[in-house]
């Protein structure tokens, strides 16, 4: 059985039928062709499979698409195809990266912190990235490369950025 969805997806507004069943990640991939957003448990444990829905990092593979009528949901091709997003150069740098299957996850779950524009110490990044899993890199380069992006988002006490990069 089918039925309408409607959604934001990276900024587009999406209308298409989905089974009512589909998962959000099988919608993603496999309707859309968004192969950024990785599949790697099916079963909520490794997130490599997390967006922003609402500006919230969630695990895709746990929701079904038609939950997400009129929401805003944001992918890992949401922030640079050619890889210049203060994020994805930060990871570069700092070597937060190996395999590649998790950096999906991890630059979504990097993104929702950065966008609050304040700073966060390492044990704070390293407790907010629990949900998610790297098997080559280990988190050390991964919330180094998540911290130095989030120093250059800070905002001051007005709510301006002082740093040099926004989204």
């Amino acid at each position: 059985m089918k039925k309408n969805l409607s959604l934001q997806i990276n900024g587009q507004n999406i209308s298409r039928e989905v089974n009512i069943h589909q998962t959000l990640a099988d919608f993603l991939r496999d309707d859309l062709e968004l192969t950024g957003t990785h599949i790697g448990c099916d079963s909520v444990s490794c997130g490599a499979c997390t967006i922003l829905l609402n500006n919230l990092p969630v695990k895709s593979c746990a929701i079904l698409a038609l939950s997400c009528q009129n929401a805003n949901v944001m992918t890992v091709e949401s922030l640079s195809e050619d890889c210049t997003h203060p994020l994805q150069q930060s990871f570069k740098k700092n070597f937060a990266l190996q395999c590649g299957f998790c950096t999906p996850g991890f630059l979504m779950m990097g993104l929702s912190l950065w966008q609050k524009g304040k700073e966060y110490s390492p044990k704070e990044i390293a407790e907010y990235l629990k949900g998610n899993l790297c098997r080559c890199t280990g988190y050390i380069p991964i919330i180094q490369a998540i911290s130095e992006a989030i120093k250059g988002n800070t905002k001051n006490e007005e709510g301006e950025s002082v740093g040099k990069s926004k989204l």
